[in-house]
């Protein structure tokens, strides 16, 4: 593993235990700036880092896709009212180059621009030697490496103060959101890089205001470490993302309702917690005991096939134990999808154990 990735000192360098970044999806004129500033300061909604979008980069041409470098001369107007940070989206060196002359604090990579190693790495070169924190949105499609990569690019022109965007993944197939947050990537990109910081974009995710405390609600659960939501001061007039936008009053009451968990320190747990997970590594083993014990006559069962002349996968079989394993696990108060998740991993291991069984030589009888 990569030197990297056992450190545990990666952020953006604000001492901040969960991160709240805000503001519109896109900067649209002065004005709107300057109102959703001065409804922040008046909702006590002030974020610590304020987004706006000034170059945006659209599915097809036609649609508003950003102001262009004129929106970078309002961030003073940010500066001037809320003196935070400001942070927007660079998809190409042009746009590095327009955001550093106008003195952008943190700037982000697209989910667009992160499925492009060679436009990250144009990106990252223009960065090199540049002391400036980046974000990197996790890719539009679920690759893990592809977003590790992306930052690892950064890492490599020396960008020290890294974190990532976990936006959710497209899925034609999903409905309930705009984007499909397969939770179990920004907890794996977390486990894989430690120290790693993982901000939450539940706006893109669920793609409407109705659904944000929610979505923010399980992000901070699962152990991320901040937010970043889309914040106007007209959301139902915005020029881009209208529905997934909040007012600043709405950004307020969200961040209120939300039960902020604190990061473990697993260094020194309580002595009921470490009871508690002895108790689960205890089962642990157990388990993987009894996987053991299972596998082993799954392959006697290969070598009954091989012996006989069968054929690995047994449809009427197959059936059987899913369909009855799974009412047994919601018997056992476990999901359904967990039973079928769960039973399709044994099961594709058993019919590899199985298929390798096949390959093997029968073995020939002894004469007496």
């Amino acid at each position: 593993m990569k030197d990297h990735l056992q450190t545990k000192d990666w952020g953006l360098g604000l001492e901040k235990e969960h991160l709240i970044i805000a503001g519109p999806c896109s900067a649209e004129t002065p004005e709107q700036v300057e109102k959703v500033c001065q409804d922040m300061l008046a909702a006590n909604a002030v974020p610590d880092i304020f987004r706006a979008g000034i170059w945006k980069p659209r599915t097809r041409p036609g649609s508003f896709e950003g102001i262009g470098e004129d929106g970078l001369k309002w961030m003073e107007i940010v500066r001037h009212h809320l003196n935070i940070p400001i942070t927007t989206e660079v998809g190409n060196t042009a746009h590095v180059e327009m955001a550093l002359k106008h003195g952008v604090d943190v700037l982000w990579i697209g989910a667009r621009t992160t499925v492009n190693p060679f436009a990250v790495q144009e990106i990252a070169e223009a960065l090199r030697g540049v002391d400036i924190p980046v974000m990197v949105k996790n890719p539009m499609n679920p690759d893990l490496e592809l977003w590790i990569g992306a930052l690892e690019r950064m890492h490599a022109v020396g960008i020290e103060k890294l974190a990532a965007i976990h936006r959710g993944f497209s899925d034609a197939y999903d409905k309930k959101f705009r984007n499909k947050p397969n939770w179990s990537m920004p907890i794996h990109l977390k486990r894989i890089w430690k120290g790693m910081q993982v901000i939450n974009d539940p706006s893109h995710i669920v793609g409407n205001r109705a659904g944000i405390l929610e979505t923010a609600q399980r992000a901070i659960n699962f152990g991320l470490d901040g937010l970043m939501i889309e914040t106007h001061h007209d959301p139902d007039n915005a020029w881009s993302d209208a529905k997934q936008q909040v007012t600043p009053k709405q950004l307020k009451d969200i961040l209120d309702s939300i039960d902020f968990k604190h990061p473990l320190q697993t260094e020194h747990p309580s002595e009921k917690l470490q009871d508690l997970r002895n108790a689960v590594d205890h089962l642990d083993d157990q388990l993987l005991d009894l996987l053991s014990e299972r596998f082993s006559i799954i392959d006697q069962i290969g070598a009954h096939k091989r012996e006989h002349n069968l054929t690995v996968f047994q449809a009427d079989r197959w059936k059987q134990v899913m369909d009855s394993r799974t009412q047994k696990g919601i018997a056992k108060n476990l999901s359904e999808k967990f039973m079928k998740e769960l039973l399709y991993c044994i099961h594709e291991e058993s019919v590899k154990r199985q298929e390798k069984k096949l390959r093997e030589e029968v073995p020939t009888k002894k004469t007496i």
